[in-house]
């Protein structure tokens, strides 16, 4: 089987890296994916952008890439759509419009339910099978849609949970995202707070950077522990300071208590919290609010990230009732995701 793929993000490769050890035949990708599962056409670095104004920029790049997509889409079996809702939702509707009978299946749904729910019955038309890792979000779609819970991504990377936390926070991890203008954002204050508290520090970064990127990205990192392996070093860590994004479900899911920091543009900030009224940016509390009604760790965003409330804020943490909460969000996830959407495809 050919296999049209769009996935842009680093966490969507992820997860299409679980995939694809799931298929019980012979499945050959085309489109954009990451390098080590087979020959993309393009380079996923170069589709890194950080926010709408950064989209907007990029938008000629971004057409021409759709189109690239559609000609591809000809050849293919079938086509595989992973998140980033902006790029692949009008992706979805070209190829529908050129090919009717070319089935689609849309893995990490967009956030329709949250903020742009005119786009559920436009998802509806276009996509043939809606594979959904948000236990609640069926539930916003007509009775008669193709869409299923279909368990989370992240539950078939983490297999190991914190058994226990201890009583004193000495190791405290710290992840100020995998987009470059997210970390020189957050690293200032980070280095800041690493000062200020008497613990040992491990500073996450992502695999794919060199040690130019590093030196440019991060700042003077001589004395701070240097992590390759997230999920491992939030398994040992005491506590976390973690930028919004996949991030802060892993670290949910594993059990290590965390804070959210996040800057965004200014533009991208009022379009979010205004024009869409976007209250959680955080996907752990988003989903415990949900299934519980309340947040499972606080979130400090825009010109809230400072040093003295980042201090209050963990001084203040209650890492029991946070470890409580964790047990309650895996089990309401149920399980791992990639088995079953290898089934929808190849069934």
């Amino acid at each position: 089987m050919k296999l049209l793929v769009s996935a842009l993000e680093h966490s969507a490769n992820v997860h299409l890296t679980s995939l694809t050890k799931e298929f019980k035949g012979d499945v050959e990708l085309l489109g954009i994916f990451d390098k080590d599962l087979g020959k993309p056409i393009v380079d996923l670095q170069s589709l890194a952008i950080m926010g709408i104004v950064d989209a907007l920029k990029k938008l000629r790049y971004f057409f021409k890439l759709a189109d690239e997509m559609v000609d591809l889409a000809e050849t293919a079996d079938k086509v595989l759509l992973i998140d980033s809702s902006g790029f692949n939702l009008p992706l979805a509707k070209k190829i529908k419009k050129k090919y009717p009978d070319k089935e689609i299946i849309y893995y990490i749904l967009p956030q329709a339910w949250a903020w742009k729910k005119k786009r559920i019955p436009v998802l509806a038309r276009t996509i043939d099978k809606l594979a959904s890792i948000l236990p609640f979000e069926p539930s916003y779609y007509p009775d008669d849609t193709p869409i299923e819970y279909v368990g989370h991504p992240l539950l078939d990377q983490i297999k190991e949970f914190k058994s226990s936390i201890n009583s004193e926070v000495k190791d405290v991890a710290f992840m100020p995202g995998s987009r470059k203008g997210e970390i020189k954002k957050l690293m200032p204050i980070y280095l800041e707070l690493i000062k200020e508290l008497d613990i040992n520090a491990t500073l996450i970064i992502p695999k794919h950077f060199s040690k130019e990127e590093i030196a440019e990205l991060y700042g003077d990192i001589k004395d701070i522990n240097i992590s390759y392996e997230a999920h491992k070093t939030l398994l040992e860590s005491d506590f976390a300071y973690i930028c919004s994004g996949t991030a802060t479900l892993e670290a949910a899911i594993i059990g290590v208590p965390f804070i959210l920091t996040y800057i965004a543009k200014p533009l991208d900030f009022f379009i979010g919290a205004k024009l869409f009224n976007i209250k959680d940016v955080g996907l752990s509390n988003i989903m415990f609010k949900k299934f519980k009604g309340e947040s499972i760790h606080p979130e400090f965003l825009q010109e809230e990230v400072s040093v003295e409330n980042l201090i209050k804020s963990f001084k203040e943490y209650d890492r029991e009732k946070f470890f409580t909460h964790s047990h309650e969000l895996r089990k309401y996830l149920k399980h791992g995701s990639s088995t079953r959407v290898a089934k929808l495809i190849e069934d």
